[in-house]
């Protein structure tokens, strides 16, 4: 049952989200004041029946008690889902964004539009729940009380990793929003802030160099309209040596404190970086282009990695720009890989297009096969994905 509570002394907005709240299973509570308690558990204290998943503050609260007020809770209860109703602009974002609240909503939305946002947000905070049952922890002997690290792979460049991840996180945003980071471990010659069109004013070397608790780590963070946040690789590329294996893993550990999913775009290869990032990793996205060399370096990826015992539990394997005239076939690969591919993107000028533009397919709504894939590969994190039937026959054949 979803469970939702509003400060606010705005009449108006309390009933627009009694009739937004009237058509979801649960029920709301009302704390009609125009200012919030100096403790949470002033607040905490008076809940009374189901559970709390939202807690929507009115448009009527000071920014900057809405902000201190959310700190807090997120700190103490992260998985409830906190919602604003205020006029978004950059800065409220980005302040909004630190303190742990999930979405902005506009005071004057209606009830069918407020009924969305609280379904979202009840859809995130169960998820939430779920995946990370002990949030404030970090725990090194095990990754389930962090958030899903889903690392984006290929021994070899040029076969659309960073697209592809882009789009995963893209995707997870409608999912989870507020509740995504991705992070772009190229260090050298990352594109993830190109690709999201992004001009950060920090990067990892900047979150790998500071201090990373939970107030600090969001502050190197950069919004995206998707309700998605970035950490982009450093601007030049000689910083790459200052970044050490060891703070990236550190790294990932505190983002997989704070957030459900963590998506990574790695370099190519198998260097320290991403190595590192392996270690940490709850899935692992394969990407394989569709040549014999993009292939083979994929299967002797999987070799070694096999044999250093890091292969992830969760694997998924994406064939990239798939075309029947590429003189092999999709049999041909899974039984050179010796295992099913999953995914399978046709070739498209839709993704590369969009990657140029700044703006990932799924956020554009583009209409393309491809797009389909990419939708099939965002299912597959889905909380509930595991406890379904995917069976899938492995096809025998071998390259001339």
């Amino acid at each position: 049952m979803s469970r939702f509570a509003v400060i606010t002394a705005d009449s108006d907005f309390e009933h627009r989200m009694r009739l937004a709240a009237a058509s979801l299973p649960g029920s709301l509570q009302s704390f009609q004041a125009n200012f919030l308690p100096a403790s949470i558990d002033d607040v905490f204290g008076q809940l009374v029946g189901e559970p709390l998943e939202v807690l929507v503050l009115g448009p009527d609260l000071r920014a900057e008690d809405v902000f201190n007020f959310a700190s807090a809770v997120d700190a103490r209860h992260p998985h409830v889902s906190l919602v604003y109703a205020a006029q978004a602009t950059p800065d409220l974002a980005i302040s909004a964004m630190r303190s742990g609240i999930r979405d902005l909503i506009m005071p004057a939305a209606d009830p069918e539009s407020l009924r969305s946002h609280l379904e979202q947000a009840a859809a995130t905070a169960a998820s939430r729940l779920a995946v990370v049952p002990s949030v404030g922890a970090i725990d090194d002997d095990s990754k389930q009380s962090h958030g899903r690290v889903i690392a984006v792979m290929s021994p070899k460049g040029g076969v659309g990793k960073t697209t592809i991840a882009t789009n995963i996180a893209v995707g997870l945003g409608k999912i989870a929003p507020m509740s995504v980071v991705i992070v772009d471990l190229d260090l050298q010659f990352g594109d993830v802030a190109s690709g999201l069109m992004l001009s950060p004013e920090r990067t990892v070397l900047d979150a790998a160099s500071g201090p990373m608790d939970s107030m600090s780590l969001k502050t190197y963070l950069a919004p995206h309209p998707t309700n998605i946040y970035a950490l982009c690789a450093p601007k030049n590329p000689a910083d790459a040596d200052r970044i050490s294996p060891d703070k990236v893993a550190e790294l990932i550990k505190h983002l997989a404190a704070e957030f459900q999913y963590i998506v990574i775009d790695t370099s190519p290869g198998l260097g320290e970086h991403v190595l590192a990032t392996l270690d940490q990793a709850t899935d692992v996205v394969w990407v394989c282009g569709m040549d014999i060399p993009s292939v083979r370096g994929l299967k002797s990826g999987l070799e070694i990695l096999n044999e250093l015992h890091m292969l992830p539990e969760h694997r998924h394997v994406v064939l990239n720009m798939a075309d029947r005239k590429a003189g092999i076939t999709l049999q041909d690969v899974e039984a050179t890989l010796g295992m099913p591919v999953d995914v399978v993107l046709p070739r498209s000028r839709s993704l590369p297009l969009s990657t140029n533009r700044g703006v990932p397919a799924l956020q554009d709504g583009v209409r393309d096969p491809s797009v389909k894939g990419l939708r099939k590969l965002v299912d597959r994190f889905k909380p509930q994905w595991d406890s379904r039937n995917h069976k899938q026959l492995h096809r025998r054949a071998v390259f001339q």
